[in-house]
């Protein structure tokens, strides 16, 4: 169990990151230095992609504890996914203030000139006591000018459907493992092609719209009101995708399972 909450855990710090990469986009279309936040956004993606590498191992423990206790492991892997929804959230309420800090981090990181001296002048014990004045909680004024309109829905369903095979990918095939454990190995070595069918999916679908819809606020063709909608319509999508995900995972098992034996 201890295992389980460890998984979780990370997998909530993988989704909250994620997800607040378009905090830190949107600091710099306020700011005028989206290149310098691609820069940062790179930064918090390493740090997901850390924990990432960190969860495999013991979610691949899980599974070997079922197999050896013949126990049927879905309801740990839905609690899993459940951590991805709660992390996507928190990202969402911490939409505005991590637009605060992300301003300052992008003035702190252009005037520095690199990550290491940034960490060396700009990380003291005061700036870490002045962050609480960043912090903004959502109010209903702010939720209240919220709209939908000139957002594709075409894009938030892409979207959608992107973070639900992303997030429940690697899960359905460490599940499959135990539907066919005599495909076990070909079984595992499929969950690299599903997760590059949705990186390959985000990146020719959902990512180009989002960088043209940001490159239209840098030359004044959209409004920073409706590049700020965007991004947060995208943030709930994400949310959304893992709910899906909680459908996907055990027929998208079966399916593996079911093609295992087509590779040999």
């Amino acid at each position: 169990m201890d295992a389980l909450w460890l998984i979780c855990l990370l997998t909530f710090i993988i989704h909250t990151t994620e997800t607040l990469s378009y905090a830190i986009r949107f600091a710099g279309v306020k700011t005028g230095r989206i290149a310098v936040a691609m820069s940062l956004v790179g930064i918090t993606l390493l740090l997901s992609r850390t924990s990432n590498l960190i969860q495999g191992p013991f979610t691949g423990g899980l599974m070997d504890q079922a197999a050896l206790l013949h126990t049927d492991p879905s309801w740990q892997l839905h609690m899993i996914i459940a951590a991805s929804s709660v992390g996507t959230l928190a990202a969402i309420a911490l939409f505005p203030t991590f637009v605060q800090i992300s301003r300052r981090v992008i003035s702190h990181l252009e005037l520095a000139g690199s990550i290491p001296q940034m960490l060396r002048t700009a990380v003291t014990v005061d700036s870490l006591r002045r962050v609480r004045h960043h912090v903004r909680i959502p109010s209903w004024q702010v939720i209240s000018r919220f709209r939908f309109k000139g957002i594709p829905k075409r894009l938030l369903l892409l979207n959608c459907l992107g973070t639900a095979i992303y997030t429940s990918s690697v899960l359905s095939v460490l599940y499959a493992t135990l539907l066919a454990p005599d495909y076990k190995a070909t079984v595992l070595m499929s969950s690299g092609m599903i997760n590059g069918f949705a990186t390959i999916f985000m990146t020719i679908l959902v990512d180009p719209q989002v960088a043209l819809l940001t490159e239209k606020a840098m030359q004044g063709k959209a409004t920073q009101e409706s590049i700020r909608d965007m991004y947060l319509w995208l943030m709930i999508s994400r949310f959304f995708g893992t709910l899906l995900a909680q459908l996907l995972l055990v027929p998208a098992a079966y399916w593996v399972a079911w093609l295992s034996p087509l590779f040999h």
